[in-house]
C-alpha cells in the first residue's frame, strides 16, 4: 500500500457514476431491481393485430349491410309481384265493388280471361265457372292487392 487513505464513499460514487442517470424514467430498461420489466414492443405485431381487428369489424359490418340489401331486394320483389297481380286484377272482370281489407279470389277462365270472385275454390259446387284458380288476394288501402295464396 502506498499509504494513501481511500475514501470508500467517494470510491462507490466514482464507480457508480457511469451506471446512474438523472432521469431514470427515461431509460429503455429497468434501472433497479424493483423496477417494472420494460420490454420493447414489436411494432409489426401491434400493427398486425390492429389490422386484423379492423378487418374483422368491417367484415361484420359489411355482412350486416349485405343482409339488409337482401331484405330490401326481397321486399322489392314482393312489391313488384303485388303490382303485377294488381294490374291483372284491374284488367279482370269484376262484377262487384271490392272493399279494402276483404279477401277475394282471382280465377282464369277457359278462354284465358280473368275474373275476380268472392267465392273460394273450395266453396264452388260441382259446376266450376273457372279453368284455373290463380290467387287469393286482399285489397289494401293503397288499392294494390296483397297475395295471400297463389298457384302460379
Amino acid at each position: 500500500m502506498t499509504g494513501k487513505k481511500i475514501d470508500i464513499d467517494q470510491l462507490d460514487l466514482e464507480r457508480m457514476k457511469d451506471k446512474t442517470t438523472e432521469n431514470p424514467g427515461m431509460l429503455p430498461y429497468a434501472h433497479h431491481s424493483g423496477s417494472a420489466l420494460v420490454k420493447p414492443e414489436d411494432k409489426g405485431k401491434i400493427t398486425g393485430r390492429a389490422v386484423a381487428a379492423m378487418q374483422s369489424q368491417t367484415d361484420m359490418q359489411m355482412s350486416q349491410i349485405y343482409d339488409q340489401m337482401q331484405l330490401l331486394a326481397e321486399q322489392a320483389k314482393k312489391i313488384k309481384a303485388r303490382v303485377e297481380v294488381s294490374e291483372r286484377i284491374y284488367q279482370a272482370s269484376i262484377g262487384f265493388e271490392p272493399l279494402i281489407n276483404h279477401k277475394y279470389f282471382l280465377y282464369q277462365k277457359e278462354d284465358g280471361s280473368d275474373f275476380l270472385s268472392m267465392i273460394a275454390p273450395e266453396e264452388w259446387g260441382r259446376k266450376k265457372d273457372f279453368a284455373h284458380f290463380v290467387a287469393e288476394v286482399k285489397l289494401l288501402a293503397d288499392h294494390t292487392w296483397e297475395i295471400l295464396r297463389e298457384t302460379i
